[in-house]
């Protein structure tokens, strides 16, 4: 099957290398990369030339956004599983997308994920967070649960069935998007344990205190919009608590 991976991407050629070498590195023969440049105004798009021989198709233009653009991505695409990989990520290990492959094709699933480490901007070996996802049971977003969205791959038909990123989430259209997919439609997924994506810290969400608050508030939004209901109290203590523990466990 063929796996289409997205980068979206705005002034990133401080990263962007990296993340398309781990793409072009791959051992799974039948992967369509695709790049969703904002406009960049830096030499992204040059990186971009550079690193990306196995680039299958590149837009360069204005977008209302990392969601509009994702949005954008999964119009592009033409596999029959999709995935995200931003330009300040890479995948864990040359074997990833071999792994998802071999997931979809024993699963049968129509979606599935892993784990995600957090890493350090200005050394990529050295894990700050680590990110280890469970398998899914209905409820669990209600708790502030979500699967690390860079590891969340979806069948194409998902997507044209159940509609992309809802652009009136600025910080949480991930969240919804899952949320909206497990927890409302109930779409099958595939837990694989162990990570598949390390992400450099300093994304949009963590910038400050603020977006934190306001990503909280959108994912409680989210959840009303699907129909969900949740403690509040609940709610914030499994984020801090889940959080905590993402600072002092390490994978093995």
């Amino acid at each position: 099957m063929k796996i289409s991976v997205i980068t979206v991407c705005y002034n990133s050629d401080e990263t962007i290398g990296h993340t398309l070498r781990s793409v072009r590195e791959q051992t799974y023969g039948n992967i369509e990369h695709i790049i969703v440049d904002g406009g960049s105004k830096d030499t992204t798009l040059a990186v971009v030339a550079t690193e990306g021989q196995h680039v299958a198709k590149i837009v360069s233009e204005r977008d209302e956004g990392i969601y509009d653009a994702m949005n954008k991505g999964i119009t592009l695409a033409t596999g029959e599983i999709v995935g995200f990989i931003n330009a300040d990520d890479f995948y864990a290990s040359t074997s990833v997308l071999a792994d998802v492959a071999a997931a979809f094709s024993k699963s049968g699933a129509d979606s599935c994920y892993g784990d995600l480490c957090y890493v350090s901007q200005t050394d990529s070996t050295r894990v700050v967070r680590y990110w280890r996802s469970k398998d899914f049971v209905p409820g669990a977003f209600d708790e502030g649960w979500c699967p690390p969205h860079p590891t969340f791959f979806v069948r194409q038909s998902v997507y044209k069935r159940l509609g992309g990123f809802d652009l009136s989430f600025k910080i949480a259209a991930d969240f919804e998007l899952m949320a909206r997919y497990l927890e409302a439609a109930r779409i099958t997924s595939y837990y694989i344990p162990e990570v598949l994506v390390k992400m450099r810290l300093g994304g949009t969400t963590n910038r400050s205190l603020s977006n934190i608050f306001k990503q909280n508030a959108e994912i409680r939004r989210a959840l009303s919009k699907i129909g969900r209901r949740s403690s509040m109290v609940s709610f914030v203590l499994n984020k801090l608590v889940s959080r905590a523990i993402q600072f002092v466990r390490r994978p093995v």
